[in-house]
């Protein structure tokens, strides 16, 4: 059985206690309750808890300075404060200071296990991005560790995959948009991997010219051309019991592609002026954005070379395609800049949160980066509101709708879904869909009542 969170309920009114401690038992959470705050504090010194919802005005330590003294020694614990209409500025105020929010009384039990519940995921989405592995010490908390992160059915799918297929020398053409991690997985595999602790070099095969590539692949002997003072290893000979990761291989023109698969048959390689083969061993994981078999079909790739380095495909979802993944991407991202020392920003608010599960992110992964590394550098608060992100995030969603993963929809399958996806990030304001649809009102409604959008 999965044991609940436990809270602890701070409040000199006990029949509030009672009442709210009956509430929580109910869900099924460990439940402690204290009307003295030094008492509760105690308590905490001895057993950890994830929640505190503590009453604002008290006698002897008011809410504000219980919390200040449990972030002090907990600041990884969740509070939440009740509080009259008098209080309610100080408790807007607490907020600020690190309260996760405040219920004005009265409140319905409803809206307590709302807040309460809300608590508590956050919490658990800051706890599973910490608990994400951290990547090698060297790279300076780099965004992406050694594992790509999520629980949707697809990723789970990926890191199966990745782990079946890690131990084994076969080559892997990891496809997908551009953003979505793509030498994330090629590390992950060779990190699982019996080569783990050979070399693992990544070279971007769109970055050189032919010359160039090819000195960066093979290396070239002393004079092999103009400005070649010294004999130097190729990248393939550096990755000799390790992995070469060649990104944007669809970039690679058909005279390296004849090189390269040379060297992953024969296992050897010469430098360019050399003619002394060099042996080396080497797992070769690629990566495209683009369709290898259409470039196939039409010449642009060479078909021998596709099928040596295409034994296992692993195809990248756009993060549009998982977006119940972004809130434990956010979170993890956001622990990395923290540790990186630009501030120490503590969570992200719902409506923040609302914005960025609404968002298209045509740019994937590497866009919900960039959006938070923004958002962290102009926060005024210790946590990322919508204020944070960029003014134009609701704008730009409009202009990135994309369509379900269907071979073929209908019509009214596609003006379904564009409504949905309108309400979706208008957060259901009808007038404002409207307007965007050029209809009227009554219009809209009749439309969401065919389509069965009513919420």
């Amino acid at each position: 059985m999965t044991i609940k969170a436990r809270i602890m309920l701070v409040d000199d009114e006990t029949i509030t206690l009672k009442r709210l401690r009956r509430i929580l038992e109910k869900q099924g959470y460990l439940v402690s309750s204290y009307t003295h705050p030094a008492g509760a504090l105690k308590r905490m010194e001895d057993t950890p808890y994830d929640l505190v919802v503590t009453d604002m005005k008290m006698p002897g330590m008011d809410g504000m300075e219980l919390m200040i003294a449990i972030k002090s020694r907990f600041p990884a614990m969740e509070v939440i404060f009740m509080t009259g209409y008098a209080s309610i500025d100080n408790a807007i105020e607490a907020t600020r200071e690190g309260a996760f929010h405040y219920l004005q009384k009265p409140f319905t039990p409803e809206q307590f296990l709302d807040i309460v519940e809300k608590a508590l995921n956050r919490l658990r989405l800051r706890t599973q991005a910490a608990l994400v592995p951290k990547v090698q010490e060297d790279t300076e908390c780099s965004f992406s560790p050694p594992v790509i992160i999520g629980n949707s059915p697809k990723i789970r799918e990926i890191q199966t995959l990745i782990h079946q297929i890690a131990p084994t020398d076969c080559s892997v053409l990891i496809t997908g948009d551009s953003g979505t991690g793509k030498e994330l997985v090629a590390r992950s595999i060779h990190l699982a991997s019996t080569r783990s602790r050979g070399p693992f070099v990544a070279v971007n095969c769109g970055a050189f010219t032919e010359t160039l590539l090819a000195s960066e692949l093979f290396g070239h002997e002393k004079g092999a051309f103009t400005g070649a003072a010294k004999t130097r290893a190729g990248l393939l000979e550096t990755a000799h019991m390790g992995t070469v990761f060649l990104d944007e291989i669809g970039e690679m023109p058909h005279s390296m592609q004849v090189k390269l698969l040379r060297v992953l048959q024969e296992g050897e390689l010469v430098r360019v002026g050399g003619s002394q083969p060099i042996p080396v061993d080497i797992r070769v994981l690629s990566a495209t954005a683009k369709d290898l078999k259409a470039e196939v079909e039409t010449g642009a790739f060479r078909k021998d070379m596709y099928y040596r380095i295409n034994v296992v495909n692993i195809k990248l979802p756009a993060l549009n395609r998982r977006s119940e993944d972004i809130p434990l991407l956010a979170y993890h991202i956001l622990d990395c800049l923290n540790r990186k020392g630009l501030k120490q920003i503590r969570a992200i608010s719902s409506r923040a949160m609302s914005l960025l599960k609404g968002y298209a992110f045509p740019g994937n992964v590497r866009e919900l980066e960039n959006i938070l590394e923004r958002a962290v550098a102009i926060s005024r608060s210790n946590e990322i509101r919508a204020c944070d992100l960029p003014v134009d995030l609701k704008e730009l969603e409009l202009h990135t709708y994309q369509r379900p993963e269907k071979d073929m929809m209908t019509l009214a399958e596609l003006e379904r879904d564009y409504i949905a996806h309108l309400l979706t990030i208008n957060h259901n304001a009808k007038t404002k869909t409207a307007e965007i649809l050029g209809i009227d009102r009554a219009s809209l409604w009749r439309k969401i009542k065919k389509f069965d959008l009513e919420r």
